[in-house]
């Protein structure tokens, strides 16, 4: 067998977690054994554990990795000055590309979470929350300054989160549609619907 080897700029870390994802996507955490990990990246089993110490350590590098990206993005907006509405178009297309772009990282922390062990599960749970209620936060402001429509913000946020998580859906059936055509139709129809 031979080495890891990282794609591009990443380290074998990286390489290994996304390769990880792929198959916890498509057997399930439980079901998948870092002997099949090793043999899906064509290395010998004890070659990981130079890299990894175990395959919870690897749940948690992919929940992780995905929450943490989605609060930085988040608190990144925060900080800048620009309408409401645009900050929520942009966390729309950023959902639109993770799920497009990192889409078995993102599938297992959204399915897969249930398997962390203490402490991280009650951390990552707390990083959704987290997340979450900043939404409701930026959608609450939207209201106060009317540029959003008054309805109930926690039912916007979630509809908003539930929209860009169906798109598991399109991606176990894709279908020839354009990747920028499928954008523009999401963040069309989720903003139409609660801007003034």
């Amino acid at each position: 067998m031979s080495k890891i080897i990282p794609v591009r700029n990443e380290s074998k870390k990286e390489t290994i977690s996304k390769n990880a994802s792929k198959l916890f996507r498509k057997k399930g955490f439980s079901a998948t054994s870092m002997r099949e990990l090793a043999v899906d990246i064509g290395v010998e089993a004890s070659s990981l554990y130079n890299h990894i110490g175990s395959k919870s350590e690897l749940l948690q590098i992919i929940c992780f990795k995905v929450a943490n990206d989605f609060i930085n993005q988040i608190n990144e907006l925060e900080q800048i000055e620009i309408d409401v509405t645009i900050k929520l178009e942009k966390i729309i297309r950023f959902h639109i590309h993770k799920m497009l772009e990192d889409y078995d990282m993102v599938y297992v922390a959204n399915h897969e979470w249930k398997h962390l062990q203490e402490p991280f599960l009650k951390n990552f749970l707390n990083q959704r929350k987290l997340y979450e209620n900043k939404l409701i936060e930026l959608i609450k402001i939207g209201i106060f300054e009317k540029s959003i429509k008054k309805l109930n913000p926690q039912v916007l946020a979630f509809t908003i989160l539930s929209a860009v998580r169906g798109l598991e859906f399109w991606q176990q059936h894709k279908k020839n549609i354009d990747i920028a055509e499928l954008e523009k139709t999401m963040v069309t129809q989720l903003l139409n619907g609660i801007i003034k």
